[in-house]
């Protein structure tokens, strides 16, 4: 029997260490934040469009020319990203400030900040489960090849990057610059 090393902890799930990531990015983490989500934002949409453009350009087989292709990316598969976006956009048009309650303004202003978000999540909600439901509904089970499923999963991978570039928008708004300056006493 081995004694256990000296840095053992029993309390630990993963028998390997993960490595310490120390991302202190100082002044420069707000600017990353912005352009990380605007990259998730790009990406997203070019994923989608990239299904669309596919589809447009479907043919069939070339072995069975009189086949059509059996599914095409019509407006039902845009609905989710455009819920999605109004979301996004409902969420990162809020001022950070009046749902803390920070400003001394309309005692109401809260109440109504608060629901706007609630309201973009509920878009942006609403849009990853139409693009699942599309996914499974629309395209897995009617057992299409893998080249139209495309379509379905890059549906949902819009969303999900699209939810994604908003939390990571909405933390990097958030975060304080080097010239924002505190003024209490």
């Amino acid at each position: 029997m081995s004694l256990p090393r000296s840095d053992y902890d029993p309390r630990r799930v993963c028998l390997n260490p993960f490595p310490d990531l120390n991302l202190n990015f100082g002044k420069h983490r707000r600017t990353i934040g912005i352009y990380l989500a605007g990259a998730l934002f790009a990406l997203a949409n070019w994923t989608f469009f990239d299904a669309a453009i596919l589809s447009a350009h479907a043919h069939p087989p070339y072995d069975d020319p009189q086949i059509p292709p059996p599914v095409h990316v019509q407006f039902v598969d845009w609905v989710p990203g455009i819920c999605s976006l109004l979301g996004m956009l409902i969420i990162n048009m809020i001022d950070k400030d009046r749902i803390r309650g920070d400003d001394y303004g309309d005692s109401t202003a809260v109440w109504r900040a608060r629901l706007f978000l609630f309201i973009g999540f509920a878009f942006m909600a609403g849009g990853l489960a139409g693009s699942v439901s599309l996914l499974v509904l629309k395209y897995i089970m009617m057992d299409y090849p893998e080249q139209y499923t495309y379509y379905g999963y890059a549906n949902v991978s819009q969303n999900v990057a699209l939810m994604l570039s908003a939390v990571v928008l909405w933390i990097a708004q958030s975060a304080q610059t080097e010239y924002d300056y505190s003024l209490t006493l």
